[in-house]
């Protein structure tokens, strides 16, 4: 299977949309950075969730037998799924059990990664993504790109093609009220004719048995209020003790993903309606593993707001399908090669070492430092690709002698002087694209340093 650089190329070799990719992303980062500054008090929140976080998942197994417990309390049914096999087979199971043929699901990054569409599809069940980019994704037979923004990769034109083959719209139409209203006429009559809702959790309280459910679009709460029975699948670690504390993530999640003040639906489920059905799911699917390792434990505190892919220098320019996961970015290099390592090793180094998404991290997650300890596992474990292993032991050789690194440093500076510049940007040479080597400094280092302090 090839890698991130591979999947990479091909996203840059369409130069117009990697720029507008880029452009947008960082307009929504700025938003972010706007909306932060606007609270005085941002970075306490921030040391707040990183603080209830730690002690919920140091004490992770008590809050899950607390929420189970409460949760029943309320009536609501709990499933317990060690891995992706065991949720798609509960969720079916519930479906079966009451001949539901038609499911409607909000955004569910859970059930992205545990597959759960083509083994409900499998099973003769219509799965109706209800968000609008989900399901745009679904209609072109795509993963999303983005957990927060999963069709950003497309443009207003391709989805006016798109609507136009599925939803019958006007050929060459992208006017985007145009093409959200010919949505909402389509997924009305999809809600209309579920028989069970799926959604999927941002934050479940271990103190009330209760969970919240975040959407700007409403989904969510038609998908659950209009048929019989909620399913709602949770991965373990979007566990918060009290309900007090909820205030804390509901202020940080909304600006740092997309730079509002708050989500325009946060909705709270506290057991079923009168005469229907909850069915909650908790997941484990490797998340215990994670819980058992040091270095990347902190990784299980992500609310999942998208603030590092929006940040992020390499996912900007390499679009999200590059990574080949369910959660790409900064954060999915992280988590993808914990369930699989061999599949996912290039994605460790799909990464700057910037910091950038450290930076931004709303439970502030220390994600590139443990990108960096990813590549050290990789090696451990024998997958560091040849060409990586030849330029790190010339690297090393370079870095362990003194008098060669001031050779190679001086004829580097040299070849940037003497290098005529279309052998670097050409047609011939693709590795200038998108490239602009550094104007060279005029000293070495070294040579200032002399000349500023003597010997």
């Amino acid at each position: 299977m090839t890698g991130h650089p591979t999947r990479a190329a091909e996203f840059i070799a369409l130069p117009q949309r990697a720029a507008w990719h880029d452009q947008s992303l960082w307009f929504v980062r700025a938003k972010r950075d706007k909306a932060a500054k606007a609270i005085p008090e941002w970075e306490s929140l921030r040391d707040a969730a990183a603080a209830i976080k730690a002690h919920t998942v140091a004490n992770l197994a008590d809050y899950l037998e607390e929420f189970e417990r409460n949760a029943k309390k309320l009536g609501a049914v709990v499933h317990w799924a060690r891995d992706a096999a065991e949720h798609n087979a509960i969720v079916l199971k519930i479906l079966s059990d009451h001949n539901v043929k038609r499911v409607v699901k909000s955004k569910s990054m859970l059930t992205e990664e545990c597959h759960l569409n083509p083994h409900l599809e499998a099973a003769g069940i219509e799965v109706v993504d209800t968000d609008l980019g989900e399901r745009i994704v679904q209609l072109a037979n795509e993963r999303p790109s983005h957990i927060v923004l999963p069709c950003i990769h497309k443009k207003k034109e391709e989805i006016g093609e798109l609507f136009h083959e599925h939803l019958g719209t006007d050929a060459g139409a992208s006017d985007p009220q145009y093409l959200t209203e010919a949505a909402r006429g389509h997924l009305r009559d999809r809600f209309l004719k579920a028989g069970a809702g799926l959604t999927g959790v941002n934050f479940a309280i271990a103190e009330t048995g209760g969970f919240v459910v975040c959407t700007n679009e409403g989904n969510a709460d038609l998908g659950v209020s209009l048929p019989p029975i909620h399913i709602a699948c949770m991965g373990i670690e979007k566990l918060i003790p009290k309900a007090a504390e909820l205030g804390v993530f509901l202020r940080l999640l909304a600006r740092s993903a997309t730079g509002q003040a708050i989500t325009t639906y946060s909705s709270h489920f506290h057991g079923p309606r009168a005469g229907c059905e909850l069915h909650i799911v908790l997941v484990d699917n490797g998340r215990s593993t994670v819980l058992g390792q040091d270095d990347f434990r902190r990784s299980l505190n992500c609310i999942r707001c998208g603030a590092c892919m929006n940040t992020c220098p390499v996912y900007r320019r390499s679009g999200g399908h590059s990574y080949n996961a369910t959660v790409p970015g900064p954060i999915g290099s992280i988590l993808e090669p914990a369930r699989d390592p061999a599949k996912h090793a290039s994605l460790p180094h799909a990464c700057s070492l910037c910091g950038s998404c450290s930076d931004v991290c709303p439970v502030k997650i220390n994600i590139h430092e443990q990108l960096l300890i990813w590549r050290r596992e990789l090696v451990k474990k024998g997958l560091l690709p040849l060409t990586k292993r030849w330029a790190m032991s010339i690297g090393s050789a370079v870095l362990q002698r003194p008098w060669l690194y001031q050779m190679v440093g001086g004829m580097g500076r040299m070849a940037l002087k003497l290098l005529p510049r279309f052998l670097v940007y050409s047609r011939l040479n693709p590795w200038g694209k998108q490239r602009e080597l550094p104007t060279p400094p005029k000293q070495s280092f070294r040579d200032q340093f002399k000349a500023r302090h003597g010997k």
